[in-house]
């Protein structure tokens, strides 16, 4: 077991630390969505997404300049927001991190104005889909064959969730 597994096991989830990701994060989100799909995108695309405005992204680590150890990003448009990924530490999965960042990521999205919320999901993605469910997502449709695996091809599940007005 790693030390940086270590430190998490007995450090308290009140301390967690959710704040906007920089430029500076590039690298770890690279790192940590590489881990996490099939196809990752490199820092640079990270660089790119977060100097555009449309963009909206949190990191959750364990204190403040600690590593990152997941985050979430969206695209803004008007009164709509999609979800483009959530990733967390493949190390650290399984710890409720992407729930807590999930729910900070909303509130920011409605004080935005978003009231209108979207993602997809590979349909064989078990936690992913246990994770929207209960953070208020309901499926709108599917994408045959619309993610390319190691295995073959996945079906995407389109998701909505509706945000009420602050």
């Amino acid at each position: 077991m790693s030390p940086f597994l270590d430190l998490w096991s007995w450090w308290p989830q009140t301390a967690l630390v959710i704040d906007r990701a920089e430029t500076a994060d590039a690298e770890d989100l690279a790192t940590i969505h590489g881990g996490a799909f099939h196809r990752g995108w490199p820092a640079d695309d990270f660089v790119a997404m977060l100097g555009e405005n449309a963009v909206l992204a949190h990191v959750i680590r364990r204190r403040a300049g600690a590593p990152v150890a997941g985050f979430v990003l969206s695209r803004l448009a008007a009164d709509e927001a999609e979800i483009l990924t959530v990733a967390v530490d493949a190390r650290l999965r399984g710890r409720g991190l992407a729930g807590r960042l999930l729910a900070e990521h909303v509130k920011d999205l409605m004080r935005a104005g978003i009231r209108h919320l979207f993602l997809e999901v590979e349909s064989e993605n078990a936690p992913a889909l246990k994770l929207y469910a209960r953070h208020g997502f309901a499926t709108i449709g599917r994408r045959k064959g619309y993610y390319r695996s190691a295995s073959g091809a996945a079906d995407a599940i389109t998701m909505r969730r509706e945000l009420p007005p602050l």
